[in-house]
């Protein structure tokens, strides 16, 4: 007796096609062409969730060193007399306060100087 696939091989293909919505030309309605298109968009996916950690980061200590710089302390500095005195913010945390409450951001850094 022979396999029949019609219903799996519609809902397969189906899937794939949905994940492919948006791709431009013949990717996004090409079986073919939509399986590599969808299998590249992965592992780029997977690429950029890790990339977004680090930029985040990255505009973190832009942030910080933007505002101890307004202070008159380099990014450096800030961070080393942050961990000489036991202060325990982390970056997100020293970035949002520099952005939303500069009066607290400035508060820090006099503890620090002291």
């Amino acid at each position: 007796m022979r396999v029949k696939r019609g219903k799996v091989r519609a809902r397969k293909r189906a899937r794939l096609l949905k994940h492919a919505k948006g791709f431009m030309w013949r990717r996004k309605n090409v079986y073919r062409l939509a399986k590599e298109a969808v299998q590249h968009s992965f592992a780029n996916m997977y690429i950029g969730r890790k990339q977004r950690k680090r930029d985040m980061r990255r505009l973190w200590i832009m942030q910080i060193n933007a505002a101890a710089r307004a202070e008159g302390m380099t990014y450096g500095q800030f961070i080393y007399a942050l961990k000489e005195n036991n202060v325990g913010l982390n970056r997100k945390q020293l970035a949002n306060l520099a952005r939303t409450e500069p009066e607290s951001f400035k508060k820090v850094i006099e503890t620090i100087k002291k």
